[in-house]
């Protein structure tokens, strides 16, 4: 579940539009953003734990070619997100395969993937998908449209205003995992090991 939440952490920085805000507004200034970077807060709450497990990091993601998703506390872990897989990669760049049996993991990948495009084709097909607010303070609503989607994961909502700012996934058995980002920004010039990673020339 924890690669799954890690994501969504893909759609990260979402531009001003004009008022009032719409799904394929936000969706259009996805694309204009090719390379980003932030800092997260990963907090997850389930009524099994007696307390929420936080963990902190950052990530970097750059369009067509994937993210890093890097924890730094409680523990140190790098993730590779590409089309190719899940990756648990070293301080040297070296790559471990990370096997996920999961197909609703690869679905919601591949529905991120057309979201950072700007096309809400695959996410259409897994999800009623509505929006609220305006270009300064906006929500997206993302509800599954499948049964068997619906027995597991009761929703998505994404809030923001000029960048995404949060990110809520509510599970059917009560877990919650919210995301929250900070210092969302242009990601500037991959360095050698993170270039490495994502196959970027």
């Amino acid at each position: 579940m924890r690669r799954l939440i890690a994501l969504f952490a893909l759609c990260l920085a979402f531009g001003a539009s004009a008022a009032p805000a719409t799904v394929d507004a936000v969706l259009a200034h996805l694309a204009t953003h090719r390379a980003v970077r932030a800092d997260f807060t990963q907090t997850r709450e389930n009524p099994a734990l007696a307390e929420p497990q936080v963990s902190r990091g950052d990530l970097l993601f750059v369009v067509g070619h994937g993210m890093l998703w890097h924890t730094r506390t409680p523990y140190d872990d790098t993730l590779v997100f590409t089309a190719g897989g899940t990756s648990r990669a070293d301080a040297e760049g070296r790559l471990q395969r990370v096997r996920d049996a999961n197909r609703g993991v690869s679905q919601v990948t591949a529905m991120l993937q057309g979201l950072l495009a700007g096309r809400r084709d695959e996410a259409a097909r897994q999800f009623d998908i509505a929006a609220e607010g305006d270009p300064d303070h906006w929500t997206l609503r993302f509800t599954p449209r499948q049964s068997r989607m619906a027995k597991v994961l009761q929703g998505i909502v994404l809030t923001g205003g000029e960048f995404l700012e949060g990110i809520d996934v509510n599970m059917a058995n009560g877990e919650r995992t919210r995301i929250d980002f900070a210092r969302t920004r242009d990601a500037g010039t991959p360095g050698p090991i993170e270039a490495k990673l994502l196959g970027l020339p």
